[in-house]
């Protein structure tokens, strides 16, 4: 029986701080998150992880 490895990459549900709404990015994201309501920045690149800006409400497994 092989046991396969756990992805070491999430999902995470922010809140945005400029106006409330909440959002799901994905950990290791390649390119600028912006809210889909307000337009402000939620999380940068890194060229790893991604630098999250706001509160993190969850991380979804």
């Amino acid at each position: 029986m092989e046991v396969v490895p756990q992805p070491r990459s999430r999902f995470l549900k922010v809140k945005c701080d400029d106006c409330g709404s909440e959002q799901v990015l994905f950990g290791c994201a390649s390119s600028r998150v912006t809210c889909l309501v307000c337009g402000k920045t939620l999380a940068e690149p890194t060229g790893g992880k991604v630098k999250v800006l706001t509160k993190i409400v969850a991380v979804l497994e």
